[in-house]
């Protein structure tokens, strides 16, 4: 008996009884146990006392941790029995979930290495598929959203999207502000899609939420509007900034697109024998095209991270191309907003917003409009020092999740494994507390 103890303890047969242990085959050990009778005759899936039915199919065997180099398997009878509720069902049995073909142990196993390591690790380790690990991961997650309320006491939300796969495959991702942790994801990215994150919260809890913050998304503005119009609306300063980070990267492209276009047109007419202030056009052209080598970085980086050679570019973009070096000051003073109280941040966004439309330059005055349009977001962004860092953070997650697993073929084996890595309740690794 001491002997069938040490097998108990060693694959966490909680609840069972070790009958004999099978070792004639090196390759498959094969214990076989019975409930004990405080579990005996319930129901598979309420655990409800139940009378006897039949035997079943006769008896089945369950996958465990692997002993030593050898594969593993628990094996028992299953019979069936008569619930009023559930009707004839199988017996439930204390070492595995209904209906698994693994043990918990297992399961234990695998939802922890799913977590710490590769698929291709965690399928050549334990001896199994990832399509297994996948679902595997599925109902360990399952079993912890019935047993604990990940949306309760849930007040600041971020919202975001992020591309999960080629050919424009998007989850919304929705993350808890004061814990970091991801509350809820789901494939799509439109209206739909976050009206059923706001169904799952309930009305109660949405009338207690107090900020959301986001990108500039409609969709999701008009959503949180509908569904929890006593929230702050905070627009992402990251976002906001990366407007005008974009609109000036097109406008240097278009600067050079120009400039190309002016050196091929001389080209051509000086072999056709054009006149000589075409030719000087067309080296001014050329000289501007080499010259924004390497211009990118310095526009885009912060002014106070530029390197001496990046301050000498800008120098000369100023005086070659005045209306890309505005664009730039631009860029820098819609950042710098986000800096200051929101006080003086109010008047600075007014004198931006009038500067931008002024400026003459086309895409920083369709920015001023935008820019317009979610003003009482952005100061309140300013006001209550929300952002989407955490957001930001955890899609980074999710995407190495992504990477590391070489990618997913179902958005929701994804999201699975993003819940479980992600949703603040890591597995624990089985006999290590």
């Amino acid at each position: 008996m001491r002997g069938h103890r040490v097998w108990h303890r060693a694959l966490g047969l909680m609840g069972a009884i070790v009958e004999d242990v099978d070792v004639d085959d090196p390759d498959l050990i094969v214990v076989r146990v019975r409930p004990v009778k405080r579990w005996a005759g319930r129901c598979g899936r309420c655990r409800r006392r139940s009378p006897w039915y039949d035997r079943g199919a006769g008896r089945r065997q369950w996958r465990t941790v692997d002993v030593g180099l050898s594969r593993a398997v628990v094996e028992a009878e299953a019979p069936r029995v008569s619930c009023r509720e559930h009707g004839v069902v199988v017996a439930h049995v204390p070492w595995a979930r209904h209906g698994a073909g693994h043990t918990l142990v297992f399961d234990r196993t695998v939802a922890w290495l799913a977590t710490q390591t590769s698929k291709t690790a965690t399928t050549q380790l334990l001896r199994i598929s990832w399509r297994t690990v996948g679902a595997i991961v599925s109902r360990y997650w399952a079993d912890h959203e019935r047993l604990q309320d990940r949306l309760r006491g849930v007040r600041r939300l971020g919202i975001d999207e992020i591309s999960y796969k080629r050919g424009h495959r998007f989850l919304t991702v929705v993350v808890d502000h004061d814990t970091g942790h991801l509350l809820w994801a789901a494939p799509g990215r439109d209206s739909a899609t976050l009206h059923k994150f706001f169904d799952l919260l309930g009305p109660d809890r949405c009338a207690l939420l107090t900020h959301v913050s986001a990108d500039g998304a409609t969709y999701i503005s008009t959503v949180v509007k509908q569904r929890c119009p006593n929230a702050v609306r905070c627009a992402d300063p990251f976002h906001v900034v990366g407007w005008a980070t974009d609109a000036l990267d097109k406008l240097r492209r278009i600067v050079i697109s120009t400039a190309r276009r002016q050196a091929r047109r001389a080209a051509v007419d000086r072999i056709a024998g054009g006149s000589s202030p075409v030719v000087t056009a067309g080296q001014a052209g050329a000289d501007l095209v080499k010259g924004m080598a390497g211009a990118r970085s310095a526009l885009l980086r912060n002014s106070e991270d530029l390197t001496e050679n990046q301050q000498v570019k800008l120098a000369w973009i100023a005086l070659t191309d005045p209306d890309l070096h505005r664009a730039y000051l631009l860029k820098e003073g819609l950042r710098l907003i986000f800096k200051l109280p929101v006080e003086q941040a109010a008047t600075a966004l007014e004198n931006w917003i009038t500067w931008a439309r002024t400026a003459g330059i086309g895409l920083f005055s369709s920015l001023a409009k935008r820019i317009t349009r979610h003003r009482a977001s952005i100061l309140a962004a300013i006001e209550h020092h929300m952002s989407n860092g955490r957001v930001e953070s955890v899609n980074a997650k999710i995407r190495l999740i992504t990477r590391v697993a070489f990618g997913f073929a179902s958005p929701h084996a994804l999201i699975a494994l993003a819940m479980l890595r992600l949703g603040g309740h890591r597995p624990a690794l089985p006999g290590r507390g």
